[in-house]
């Protein structure tokens, strides 16, 4: 990777701390970048920070707090001069909570899901908004999405809450872009499909979706992605080598929206993903 796509940029990263978060702050800073990332528990981001050396900083707080990404942003004005791009990667599966299929699906579920997923993007790109309006300079956000939001796999990734929360951050993401391109702010979604990451457990776990995914995901060899697949979008994005894109949603997917996806065969019904 060029060491000096994002020179002289100040990047803040909400849920930085692991996954795929904390693999694009790295990728940042190995662009030259500096960054500024957002988690909830304070000795992730005190590690992850310590990790990226001096041109990383880290904020403790909850993405589903309306002055987390405020704070955020302040901290990176105060300890780097400046203030260029949003990456928001914070979110999670609501399963656990009541998400499900629709007529499985409970209002906690749902109530859940949409602020862990949906509220939370709001929040924070509305503080970026504010924060690029007021500099008067332009800037960059990048959203992210799932391939699920509208390539569904109703077997094994049932949840029609976080499906919902993908796509409604697509839809707003696409309105921003359209309304705020005149002041040189862009908005970009990336959508990935199953990423080897924490959140990704129950997948990676479980047999049966792996053999799918091999079939779902044919780039590669079958394999399911990992976080480096998507650093080089997020570098992209910030850097000044998309500075003509906006309002976009590339799927590092392997394939997935293209591909049917073989199930292995079973005597068994099918049954949701739990």
């Amino acid at each position: 990777m060029n060491t000096d796509r994002l020179q002289g940029k100040v990047i803040v990263i909400v849920g930085g701390t692991s996954g795929l978060g904390l693999s694009a702050a790295q990728a940042c800073v190995r662009a030259g970048g500096a960054t500024v990332i957002v988690g909830r528990d304070k000795n992730k981001c005190a590690a992850a920070a310590a990790d990226m050396g001096n041109q990383s900083l880290a904020i403790t707080g909850d993405a589903c707090d309306p002055q987390t990404v405020t704070a955020a942003i302040r901290e990176a004005v105060a300890g780097f001069g400046g203030f260029h791009g949003l990456y928001h990667v914070a979110g999670g599966s609501g399963r656990r909570q009541g998400d499900g299929p629709l007529d499985h699906l409970s209002d906690q579920g749902w109530d859940y899901t949409m602020r862990l997923n949906l509220d939370s993007v709001f929040y924070s790109n509305r503080a970026a908004i504010q924060q690029f309006l007021r500099q008067g300079t332009g800037g960059s956000v990048v959203n992210m999405a799932s391939v699920l939001a509208d390539s569904p796999s109703p077997r094994f990734f049932a949840t029609h809450a976080y499906a919902t929360s993908k796509a409604a951050t697509i839809g707003m993401t696409k309105a921003a872009a359209a309304f705020y391109a005149s002041h040189n702010i862009r908005l970009n979604v990336i959508a990935p499909a199953l990423v080897d990451t924490p959140l990704a457990k129950r997948a990676t776990e479980d047999d049966a979706i792996m053999r799918y995914v091999a079939s779902k995901q044919p780039l590669d060899g079958g394999r399911i992605g990992v976080p480096a697949d998507v650093d080089d979008a997020v570098v992209y994005f910030m850097s000044d080598e998309a500075r003509f894109v906006t309002g976009q949603v590339l799927r590092i997917d392997g394939g997935w929206s293209l591909t049917e996806g073989q199930y292995a065969p079973t005597s068994e019904p099918a049954t949701d993903a739990t």
